[in-house]
């Protein structure tokens, strides 16, 4: 009984041991101190430095492992930062590993670019938790405006905010939102100028773009809310088919004149591209309403500057028996582009 004793006891230390050797920081620690200065936010980050190897999958280098493109790749992906609800990403500035409690640990110091001091900062914090360390902690601090707040995420726990935008800013904000949507998106603004193609009068002109902005607005709030959601690689492509559908009609067609129900039908599609900015954004559930329809008039007002531009020029051609191969001649290159971004999108 002493020799079975023995060997139990020797077996359990040496399984113990061996656990120990193989097995890497389980309840790993973290520091965030977060603090916003005007347009700049300054973030010093201080994970286990063993820990953040571990995560990465490789070996611990200090001179090079903090410094590298990797772990910043790893930090935006993990940490998530919303200044008035809108996504932001920072760069390592400055790195260094300071010794905690006798564990090293990797200090990176960044820096995030605002474009105006936010009323409201919101972190989704996920690093370790669910790759390496479901047990990490981490012992956050945010300051602003003279506020301070304080919380330790956990992996049940993953979020921290301060501060309330208000109504009028955020009108303001999604306004501005929508129009730069409109404006950067090229795509809209070829599909859009192709329907113009076929406009025969100012009642014509109406009921193209109000049936379009009916369309997309439902489909718009519809995705917007989560109720209905389709893959982004779907409606991008489908987006780009509508652009060629539309340029052939023009193409072959001399005098199209597109019919409401097709810009309805297409402006369906065309909503839930333009959701797809919203998706990516934390947007505060108390003003959601507000937010979903500033953009949605951010959108209206885009479309209307570029159908104001766009309309006189068409208007002028088309009267000009001489250059009547003009807008056939440009609905070749609208298709063109069109092909290339399916082609892109789809495969």
């Amino acid at each position: 009984m002493k020799k079975l004793a023995f060997f139990l006891i020797f077996f359990s230390i040496s399984g113990l041991f061996s656990t120990s050797a193989s097995a890497h920081s389980n309840n790993s620690e973290g520091y965030s101190l977060i603090e916003v200065k005007d347009t700049t936010l300054d973030y010093e980050l201080k994970v286990d430095l063993e820990e953040l190897g571990h995560a990465l999958d490789k070996e611990i280098d200090q001179s090079k492992l903090i410094n590298s493109t990797m772990v910043q790749s790893y930090i935006n992906s993990h940490i998530k930062l919303y200044a008035d609800s809108v996504q932001i990403e920072g760069s390592i500035q400055k790195s260094d590993v300071e010794m905690i409690e006798n564990r090293q640990f990797a200090v990176m110091n960044m820096t995030y670019e605002l474009h105006h001091k936010p009323e409201r900062l919101s972190l989704d914090y996920n690093l370790f938790l669910d790759d390496s360390d479901p047990s990490h902690a981490n012992f956050a601090t945010i300051k602003m405006d003279g506020k301070q707040q304080e919380k330790i995420l956990t992996y049940e726990s993953r979020e921290i905010e301060i501060g309330q935008v208000s109504f009028f800013q955020t009108i303001k904000q999604f306004i501005l939102l929508g129009l730069e949507h409109i404006f950067t998106g090229y795509d809209h603004i070829l599909f859009v100028i192709s329907l113009l193609f076929g406009v025969k009068n100012i009642r014509h002109i109406i009921s193209l773009v109000t049936a379009f902005t009916i369309a997309h607005s439902i489909t718009l709030a519809l995705a917007t809310l989560e109720i209905v959601s389709l893959p982004s690689k779907l409606v991008e492509s489908a987006i780009a088919l509508s652009i060629v559908y539309v340029a052939l009609i023009n193409i072959f067609n001399r005098e199209p004149k597109h019919q409401p129900w097709l810009a309805f039908g297409f402006g369906l599609i065309h909503g839930f591209g333009f959701a797809g900015i919203l998706a990516e954004m934390r947007l505060d559930r108390e003003t959601l309403a507000a937010s979903l329809l500033s953009f949605n008039i951010g959108i209206e007002l885009g479309q209307l500057i570029i159908v104001s531009l766009a309309l006189p020029l068409i208007s002028f051609i088309a009267k000009i028996k001489k250059m009547n191969w003009l807008i056939p001649g440009t609905s070749i290159g609208i298709l063109s582009f069109g092909l290339v971004w399916f082609i892109q999108r789809a495969f």
